[in-house]
């Protein structure tokens, strides 16, 4: 458990320098958010609850995305205040904005005095620091109970407030004789993944900015040494060339083999818009051997039938002797608004689902959410048993729903996950650098 706290905080916590700002600017400096930020954040799940009742009964609470899921957990929410006041009631409306348009979005409204959004959920650490929280437009809240689960107190938090890690894993069609045992295997001459492009969905980019990282550069070289000599063969001059790349970027000495593989990645992989469609062709009988890099819990939704199941899909990073990166992760963030127009209900909702299992289910239900509040995540698996979702009556029927967790992911899966500050140093250098590279869109 402290292993997974630990993790979360270091490894999903964007650290900037500036993200805690509000919390340590003098009060006289405060916005009137953040005064109440201050105050919520020494305050329990019920004592903010009873703050919202009084704020907002009769109101409409409007509220932001990248995940459709907040519209889930808003009516739990609103059951759970009227649980404490029969009388209380509040409309709501969830938005969802495509193509990162969430950014815009929300920088429109925060040039209002009094915005339209109470709070949001949102991804993409390296441009939520610059786009969001150094402009003053969202605010960080860290809820009592979170932190105290976190073994920590507010006021020591550097970063920003994850709901959850999510993970976005490799897996392939297992339907003929092709296997997947090293991650270079997804690079090698003739392989096109189904990858949602850099440019739909930014997490993505930001994987490949962290992969440069020393940790990880020296994860992709073990794995390239692992190969035989004729797979290494096949991509050394691609290594070779990188060496002097690496050292005109800056990076450690490792990085030639992140920026051998990054390069092949770029040149190769089918462009997709969704991870719907990714995982849907996946599954399929006629899908042999192709592969794709999405999101773990899109399998989980498969419905089976006489030409689509589970059983045709493996996680690669599950195979016996897999070596390398098994994917990577990233994190849902949760803030208030600094013009929120409710403001206490705003942070009784976040502390909400931070801090229970019901708040936390609209995600925890499904493989491949992990929730930051240790907590939760236990009460979470106590009830979805992922790490058996793979299990019917007893008898596993679908061994790729088995989720192993978090902390397997992070050790043995070799996880690649973001760090909105690495990503932050290195977005203009190698940046501009991925920009430049021929990519498959076919």
């Amino acid at each position: 458990m402290k292993k997974l706290v630990l993790t979360l905080l270091v490894l999903c916590m964007a650290f900037a320098l500036f993200a805690n700002g509000a919390q340590e600017a003098p009060a006289k400096e405060l916005s009137a958010v953040q005064q109440i930020i201050k105050q919520a954040e020494s305050m329990t799940l019920e004592e903010l609850a009873k703050k919202a009742i009084a704020e907002s009964n009769g109101a409409t609470f409007y509220g932001v995305g990248n995940s459709s899921r907040g519209k889930s957990a808003l009516p739990l929410f609103i059951t759970y205040l009227q649980s404490l006041d029969a009388n209380y009631t509040l409309n709501f409306e969830w938005q969802q904005p495509k193509e990162n348009s969430i950014f815009e979005m929300l920088s429109a409204d925060g040039q209002k005095e009094k915005g339209t959004f109470a709070m949001t959920l949102i991804q993409d650490g390296n441009q939520i620091e610059s786009k969001m929280v150094q402009t003053g437009v969202l605010d960080t809240y860290i809820p009592y109970e979170w932190a105290k689960a976190n073994n920590t107190t507010a006021d020591a938090v550097e970063g920003y407030l994850p709901l959850q890690t999510l993970n976005k894993i490799f897996m392939y069609n297992s339907t003929g004789s092709k296997t997947f045992d090293n991650c270079w295997d997804f690079v090698m001459p003739g392989e096109h993944g189904l990858f949602m492009d850099i440019d739909s969905e930014p997490v993505g980019r930001n994987f490949l900015y962290t992969l440069t990282a020393d940790r990880y550069a020296k994860v992709m070289k073990d794995a390239f040494n692992a190969l035989s000599a004729s797979e290494k063969a096949a991509i050394q001059p691609t290594v070779d060339a990188m060496a002097k790349q690496a050292t005109e970027l800056g990076l450690g000495a490792d990085a030639k083999y992140s920026l051998a593989w990054i390069k092949l990645w770029m040149e190769s992989y089918n462009a997709q818009t969704d991870d719907g469609p990714i995982c849907n062709t996946l599954v399929a009988n006629s899908a042999t051997d192709q592969f794709g890099l999405i999101v773990y819990s899109k399998l989980r939704s498969v419905s089976e039938s006489d030409t689509v199941s589970k059983n045709n899909i493996k996680v690669a990073a599950y195979t016996d002797g897999y070596t390398g990166i098994g994917g990577y992760g990233y994190c849902h963030y949760l803030f208030v608004t600094d013009n929120s127009p409710l403001p206490w209900t705003a942070c009784a909702f976040i502390a909400y689902m931070t801090c229970t299992q019901e708040g936390f289910d609209a995600w925890g239900k499904d493989i491949g959410g992990y929730s930051s509040n240790p907590v939760v995540a236990e009460a979470n698996e106590a009830k979805h048993h992922h790490s058996v979702g793979g299990t019917v009556d007893g008898v596993v029927v679908y061994p790729s729903n088995n989720d192993r967790g978090l902390d397997w992911w992070l050790g043995q899966g070799n996880l690649v996950v973001e760090d909105p500050e690495y990503c932050a140093s290195v977005a203009f250098s190698v940046g501009s650098w991925i920009d430049s590279l021929k990519r498959y869109n076919h």
